[in-house]
């Protein structure tokens, strides 16, 4: 199986979402999260950490396992996305690879009506986040 992290980052009501280039094999143009794959003995933490460090710049603070999707159009092996909900980070978030073509913080209830989302079992996680009343960031 193929572990994948993901971060959520979160303030207030907002969700920082990526669109993924043009040129990326899976789910091309399409809004997702920051993230890759887990190398080699990397903690599922470990490789969070570098992931968004390499994609956006930052380094995160505060984040907690939120939930785990498995990809359902993988074909060769099984994909498991483990999606972290980050709270706090060090820097500003940009666009520092060739990753994504484009960041851009939605609200919740924006980001659960978008049609192009890369997987439909996002919106689960929106809701539940939305369903949390805590302030963010």
């Amino acid at each position: 199986m193929r572990n994948i992290v993901n971060a959520l980052l979160l303030c207030d009501d907002k969700i920082l979402l990526a669109r993924r280039s043009s040129h990326r094999k899976a789910y091309p143009d399409l809004w997702s999260f920051p993230g890759g794959h887990v190398e080699g003995d990397e903690t599922l933490d470990q490789a969070l950490c570098r992931e968004v460090s390499e994609e956006l710049g930052i380094v995160p603070i505060t984040y907690h396992l939120i939930s785990r999707i498995s990809d359902p159009n993988a074909t060769s092996e099984p994909i498991c996305y483990h999606l972290y909900a980050v709270t706090a980070w060090d820097g500003e978030p940009a666009i520092i690879d060739e990753e994504h073509s484009e960041l851009r913080w939605f609200s919740l209830r924006e980001a659960n009506s978008l049609t192009d989302l890369a997987l439909k079992q996002y919106r689960p996680v929106f809701v539940e986040l939305m369903a949390q009343t805590s302030k963010r960031c």
